[in-house]
């Protein structure tokens, strides 16, 4: 027997393996709530404009609302050969109040109905994202206040460079994690144009009130060209592109709590809440959750990738290919709410070793910038000069063994016979991180300020500074 839904045409029903591959029932049921959402707008819309009468779309109408009430209740039976939500739904209804359901779906089709369902779940997960990233600024801004004063070595090419503040270091995220909801927020601003109406591809000969249907669902305002609205997944590979990048940012931050957990840097330490032990090694103590989110970027980029070469090379308008738009979208939304919800959970554990941090930034010639700034600035040095001169010293402090401020006058005059005393004042790191007063710079004072200006940011709702 074919699928009644659609098969007039049809003699015979599809195969097994024609059934399988064409059901989409086992992930696309999660747009449930969206798909009857947007048929109780579309039956109202109906209504309204004389299409069919207001006692049908009140039975439509109820009937949705006991097929809502059974799905929030978990009783509601999917059937597989029924294909997918819309189906499903409409099957029910059929079965609730008869002939009448079949009046739903005038001056509409399932192409511009997924379309709709598709965008209307989107748009919800974009809200859930940007307050996960949200939580984590705010998680890393109080941290950033916490540890205004916490010197540690920055590093370029992961090799010592300038001494930085842990709160600055943080800082660093919290704007990044700021373009990224700015970036959520613009394909929020995009996707929301309403696909209702659109029908297969021509738009419908019904007088709809497309207008009315994108206000009851909360859209700006109808797509402009039905073609358009029903063949481009463009607001689904935009807000992929967006989690794309904002897990490349959890990943960084990720690896960098793997490297400061870890016994050879000893900067910080994550509670049980975040390790896990070792199976055979009883010592261990693993950063597994850092690890997770480090590697859940792979499946959300490939997400992005995978729906990319689905639509590359699709003529207009509508092809079954597009079918195989949500799991990807699905899994990488998953993937990203749990990774934001789990850094913001150990940022908040995360615990610093303030003294290790501090004796790792005075190795490794930490303040040899600041040594070569001073050349500057006492001795009217012109910087290539003081460079090439500190250079030297470092070099002569490697020979010896010593940091920069070990080593005694005569060895920095032995290089530069105008160098005073003074110099040992721009050789210690933490007088070296409170300098960088630019705007922008680790000084704890910039640090304590930006911390704070975030955080009143995030408490009011703001996106950016």
């Amino acid at each position: 027997m074919t699928n009644t839904m659609w098969g007039g045409r049809f003699a015979a029903s599809p195969s097994e393996i024609m059934e399988e591959i064409n059901a989409s029932i086992d992930f696309d049921k999660r747009l449930w709530r969206h798909d009857i959402e947007a048929s109780k707008a579309h039956v109202a819309m109906l209504a309204a404009t004389g299409i069919v009468s207001e006692p049908e779309a009140d039975e439509i109408a109820k009937g949705l609302d006991r097929i809502l009430a059974e799905m929030e209740a978990g009783d509601f039976k999917f059937a597989r050969e029924l294909e997918d939500i819309h189906l499903n739904v409409e099957h029910r209804l059929t079965e609730l109040i008869g002939p009448v359901a079949g009046k739903l779906h005038t001056a509409r089709s399932r192409n511009d109905q997924v379309a709709t369902d598709f965008k209307l779940y989107v748009r919800d997960e974009i809200v859930t994202i940007e307050a996960g990233l949200a939580a984590l600024q705010l998680a890393l801004a109080t941290t950033a206040i916490e540890t205004a004063d916490a010197v540690m070595p920055g590093f370029t090419h992961l090799q010592t460079a300038q001494p930085v503040t842990f709160g600055h270091h943080c800082l660093a995220y919290v704007e990044m994690f700021g373009r990224d909801r700015g970036r959520f927020a613009d394909a929020a601003t995009r996707l929301n144009e309403c696909p209702l109406g659109s029908a297969a591809l021509a738009g419908t000969s019904f007088p709809i009130d497309r207008k009315m249907t994108a206000q009851a669902l909360g859209f700006t305002r109808p797509t402009a060209n039905s073609l358009d609205a029903v063949s481009d997944r463009d607001f689904a590979l935009e807000t992929l592109a967006a989690a794309s990048i904002a897990a490349m940012h959890l990943s960084r931050l990720a690896d960098e709590i793997v490297l400061w957990t870890s016994p050879q840097f000893g900067f910080a330490k994550l509670s049980d809440a975040f390790s896990t032990g070792s199976s055979i090694m009883p010592q261990k103590r693993n950063p597994d959750a850092a690890e997770l989110v480090r590697a859940k970027t792979g499946r959300i980029a490939g997400a992005f990738q995978a729906l990319l070469l689905v639509m590359k090379g699709l003529p207009l308008a509508y092809a079954k290919d597009m079918q195989e738009d949500k799991e990807p979208v699905f899994d990488a939304l998953d993937a990203l709410r749990l990774g934001l919800a789990a850094m913001a959970g150990m940022v908040g554990d995360l615990t610093i070793d303030a003294k290790a941090m501090k004796k790792a930034a005075g190795r490794e010639y930490a303040t040899a910038t600041d040594l070569a700034d001073w050349l500057v600035q006492a001795l009217d040095m012109p910087f290539r000069e003081a460079h090439h001169a500190t250079g030297k010293i470092v070099a002569l402090a490697e020979a010896k063994g010593a940091d920069l401020k070990k080593l005694t006058l005569p060895d920095l005059r032995s290089v530069e016979p105008r160098i005073t005393e003074d110099v040992y004042t721009v050789l210690d790191p933490a007088r070296s991180a409170k300098s960088r007063k630019s705007q922008g710079g680790t000084a704890p004072t910039n640090v304590r300020r930006e911390a704070r200006a975030w955080i009143k940011r995030l408490e009011k709702g703001g996106l950016s500074r």
